[in-house]
């Protein structure tokens, strides 16, 4: 399958670039993002450039993708309302329609995350948008997936971009394996976040939101 990542220089990003990249049954990753990945792997392409919603550059190529695996996001912390929806909302669904345009066979899965609200009317404000993300992208003519996984854990060195989750990592860390044990589904790492997503994309899903606990166990048919 041919893949379109967004977000691989996240730390979920990063993790489902490398399970792509180990894959043998993804022949092509195009990582669209504003800076580089500085990697050379013969199976990965890359589009940089400062809007990575702006998909004109390659709109020929659109129909030959199977899948796009859409990790970009920022957290909500400290902004406001409108800044945070114009970077999780209206970049998503930006090239979400173009995509659904261009190939209404694609697979498109979307990172949202535990607690997001479906409804639009709740007191978060991060889970409300996060929520009308989700509707909308459910709504258009390709196959969208959501996935809500729990406490993210990062393997293989990822380490995330944002300073608050880095000190959260660097206090919880030890604890991870303890939490695991204890509530295995709380809990999944970015590897298991990219096996489920080929798995999904390879084979669909019996649903189309899925819970730390179903994003465990599909990532598990993959092993």
């Amino acid at each position: 399958m041919k893949v379109i990542l967004f977000g691989a220089t996240g730390m979920i990003g990063q993790g489902v670039l490398n399970e792509c990249l180990r894959d043998e049954r993804v022949e092509e990753v195009l990582a669209v993002g504003r800076s580089s990945l500085g990697i050379e792997n013969p199976g990965l392409r890359e589009l940089v450039q400062p809007d990575p919603s702006d998909l004109s550059g390659i709109a020929g190529e659109l129909a030959e993708f199977d899948a796009c695996f859409f990790c970009l996001g920022v957290s909500s912390v400290g902004m406001k309302e409108a800044d945070y929806r114009r970077i999780t909302y209206d970049l998503t669904l930006k090239v979400g329609r173009v995509l659904a345009a261009a190939n209404p066979e694609m697979t498109f899965i979307y990172v949202s995350g535990q607690g997001t609200d479906s409804s639009e009317k709740g007191r978060s404000m991060w889970a409300r948008v996060k929520g009308k993300t989700e509707n909308d992208l459910l709504a258009l003519p390709f196959r969208a997936y959501m996935f809500r996984p729990g406490f993210v854990q990062p393997m293989d060195g990822v380490v995330s971009k944002t300073p608050l989750y880095r000190a959260a990592y660097a206090v919880t860390g030890p604890l991870i394996p303890l939490l695991k044990r204890l509530a295995p589904n709380a809990v999944n790492d970015n590897r298991e976040i990219g096996r489920a997503m080929i798995a999904v994309a390879a084979s669909g899903s019996d649903t189309r939101v899925l819970t730390p606990r179903e994003i465990n166990a599909r990532a598990r048919t993959q092993l």
